[in-house]
């Protein structure tokens, strides 16, 4: 057993990739290995990359540096999004011996022989025509959920988009293996499953994209409400033209699925959409939200937003502002745009500079708040059931609703990962909601 090596691993982005990675530390488990925290001294770190977020480069040349810092002779891999779409540049970074693309993440043993130290990174990526087959992955023991992956890639052409050239044609995993990973779950004792993929509404493509839908995304969420053992059900984002009046009407009964949408937007100009290649225009975005609040008065809307677009001028960047503002959404995920290679947005005229696109960005940010503290406002006094998170934060344990209000309580270890019954009272300075019991603790 002392021959046994330990591997830490750093996971940058999504949902998606804390679930593969989460399976790709399972993987290396069955070969041999001891996952570590990334703080301790390991003889490998694996970086899972993103592509999406800003300074992609220069988080990950940090991240290198931090391994590298607690360990200077250990093997270092990168993998995932920014390791299928620029294999070249992570393999130039110092200390970095391997990368990854996107079909090979998951062999990421078959490419390792002693973990000695490359003198050049060696890179392994595949054209992303070949990324055309699915692996299954959930995240376990992370957390006090677990993100369970249905779907991978994406068809859709969106011009400022880099995921479709990361991680190839939309496929998905077969029913029975996402029924199977669910139970599986279920049985860790974890209460809440977070379903994630890079366009989970367009679930039902098979192996191969193919068109053939073999079950609906309404047939997935209704199947997976029949599993036993699992308390919560949330669906991570989902396109407005995917999500379907009759899935959110069955979430509105459902045993399970808590109401909570996480609804990409980008613009509230229909122009802008159009020069996205966004497949809605934003009356379909009011339709959506109109049918939530009808069937889910107190369900919460998170809604991602693009700002400084190719082409926005400060007439689209209001339009959006007064779409938002006007509309009864609970938070928003605020992005600055940036140019990314080999995206068509990336040529297109009309750039706006960087100090406006950071003021729209800032505008944003601020309706956020008065949104979210307006949504929490309107739960006060309302009984809900919250979810208790495993973290001590300065005397205090945080969790979230049903309908994803943060709460807090003093800190009481026997809470962590349990559910229950409460009463929202007041909205503290650090934007949480403090809560009683609304019956003994059991």
């Amino acid at each position: 057993m002392e021959n046994r090596k330990k591997v830490a691993f750093y996971t940058l982005g999504c949902k998606l990739n804390f679930s593969e990675t989460s399976t790709i530390a399972r993987n290396l488990q069955d070969e041999g290995f001891d996952r570590v925290d990334f703080e301790e001294v390991a003889d490998m770190y694996v970086i899972n990359t993103c592509s999406v977020t800003e300074n992609a480069d220069k988080q990950f040349k940090q991240v290198v540096r931090k391994a590298m810092k607690l360990n200077d002779k250990a093997f270092v891999a990168a993998v995932g999004c920014y390791a299928q779409l620029k294999p070249e540049e992570l393999a130039s970074v110092d200390g970095v011996d391997l990368v990854l693309g996107a079909t090979e993440k998951f062999k990421l043993a078959d490419y390792i022989n002693d973990l000695s130290k490359n003198d050049f990174g060696e890179v392994h990526s595949c054209e992303i025509a070949e990324a055309d087959f699915y692996v299954g992955s959930y995240s376990i023991g992370d957390r006090t959920r677990a993100f369970l992956k249905v779907q991978d890639g994406c068809d859709y052409k969106c011009t400022y988009c880099t995921i479709p050239l990361a991680r190839g044609i939309s496929r998905s995993d077969e029913l029975e293996n996402v029924l199977k990973n669910a139970s599986e779950i279920s049985k860790q004792n974890i209460k809440e499953i977070v379903l994630t993929g890079v366009n989970i509404g367009d679930y039902g493509k098979g192996e191969f994209g193919n068109k053939k839908h073999e079950h609906t995304f309404l047939e997935l969420v209704q199947e997976l409400d029949k599993v036993e053992g699992i308390e919560r059900l949330r669906i991570s984002s989902i396109e407005p033209n995917l999500l379907k009046n009759e899935t959110i009407e069955f979430v509105s009964k459902s045993r399970t699925f808590v109401p909570h949408f996480h609804i990409p937007l980008q613009s509230g100009s229909n122009d802008i959409l159009k020069l996205m290649k966004r497949r809605y225009q934003r009356e379909v975005y009011t339709e959506r939200v109109n049918k939530i609040r009808e069937v889910m008065p107190h369900a919460c809307i998170g809604v991602d937003v693009i700002v400084g677009f190719p082409g926005e001028t400060d007439e689209h960047f209001l339009e959006t502002y007064h779409f938002l503002n006007e509309m009864n959404i609970s938070y928003l995920h605020v992005f600055t745009y940036s140019e990314r290679d080999n995206t068509e947005a990336a040529s297109m005229e009309g750039v706006v500079p960087a100090n406006v696109r950071a003021k729209r960005s800032k505008m944003l940010r601020g309706l956020s708040v008065k949104k979210r503290r307006a949504f929490y406002e309107s739960q006060l006094g309302t009984n809900r059931t919250v979810l208790f998170e495993s973290e001590n934060k300065e005397g205090y344990i945080h969790g979230f609703t049903e309908n994803y209000v943060k709460v807090k309580t003093p800190w009481n270890p026997e809470l962590v990962n349990t559910l229950h019954e409460i009463n929202l009272t007041k909205i503290d300075e650090d934007g949480s909601v403090r809560m009683e019991f609304a019956s003994a603790l059991v």
